[in-house]
């Protein structure tokens, strides 16, 4: 069901939608153009408030994808921008990794810093008992499936990664394919994107969107490992059901489409996912980007996820 309110005389988007509960109060942070935007609310599943921005940079575009974590009472932005005094990437992509701070949860964030090259983006900042981990996405020119994959890397200190990333999640269906023939013909171009990680029991998960949000194979799907292993960099995480199996847990249904790039949050025993999504029924094709936030629960048990969706979706 949709989750955020929307505004249509001054939308500016809400895709890629960040959750964070601190102090008992509840932040939404999505992509926006010419900033990163935020949403609050004292309740996870009404009186949502429009904030505004929390975080800019003169100049500077493309501001994708925001995660935040509290460290030591001081909160830690990560999200892309678009650089333009950094060599792109092959491809000509030039999104990278900052990170920007604040003393609350709706900043403003500032001392930003560059901590990736291009291409760099769709951050998960994750703390456990082995320290700090930053999973992300970046692009591979060779191979059979050439494309955008998740890889993870150790954090020295909140700006510092170690710089021996590892691929956690990669292209492995026809259903991860973004675009056809995107360099050359005969070429395609795959997308893995989107990390979300959380522990739940004797597993670990590594949830991630396939393909484009403008196409009907758009998903959710996961990664997963039996391990007690907290060296995030050590595991191996195996897509369900397997690499060779489209089984999204959403995707495209009866209302909705462009299901993807999510985030999560554990309510007592109960898990749910903020995602985007456009309705199918948007009549404002002119909309530069129909995306808004929703929210659904996710049944997780010995390995499995579902997703349960709400019958008043509106």
């Amino acid at each position: 069901m949709h989750l955020l309110p929307l505004d249509k005389s001054s939308y500016v988007g809400q895709a890629d939608p960040y959750i964070l509960k601190s102090g008992g109060k509840y932040y939404i942070y999505v992509t926006g153009h010419d900033a990163v935007y935020a949403y609050h609310s004292d309740n996870l599943f009404d009186g949502w408030q429009y904030y505004g921005k929390v975080f800019t940079k003169e100049g500077h575009d493309s501001f994708w994808a925001p995660s935040v974590i509290e460290l030591d009472g001081t909160y830690y932005m990560y999200n892309s921008i678009e650089v333009y005094d950094d060599i792109p990437d092959k491809g000509g992509h030039r999104g990278a990794m900052f990170v920007s701070t604040a003393d609350n949860p709706l900043g403003p964030f500032g001392n930003e810093r560059q901590i990736l090259h291009p291409f760099s983006i769709d951050s998960h900042i994750v703390q456990n008992e082995s320290g700090l981990f930053l999973f992300y996405s970046t692009n591979v020119f060779e191979g059979e499936r050439i494309g955008t994959r998740i890889v993870v890397d150790r954090m020295l200190d909140p700006f510092t990664p170690e710089g021996k990333p590892v691929t956690v999640v990669e292209p492995t269906l026809d259903e991860d394919i973004y675009r056809r023939d995107r360099y050359k013909k005969g070429q395609h171009w795959h997308t893995i994107e989107g990390a979300f990680y959380f522990k739940e029991g004797d597993w670990q998960y590594v949830m991630y969107s396939g393909n484009c949000f403008e196409q009907p194979t758009y998903y959710v799907g996961y990664a997963r490992a039996k391990t007690d292993e907290t060296d995030l960099t050590k595991i191996k995480f195996q897509k369900y059901p397997d690499d060779n199996t489209y089984s999204p847990v959403l995707a495209a249904n009866e209302f909705e489409e462009g299901t993807g790039h999510h985030s999560m949050i554990k309510e007592g025993d109960q898990w749910y996912a903020i995602y985007h999504a456009r309705d199918l029924d948007i009549s404002d094709e002119s909309a530069f980007d129909a995306r808004n936030a929703r929210i659904c629960k996710l049944n997780v048990y010995d390995g499995i996820i579902t997703a349960e969706r709400y019958e008043n979706h509106i």
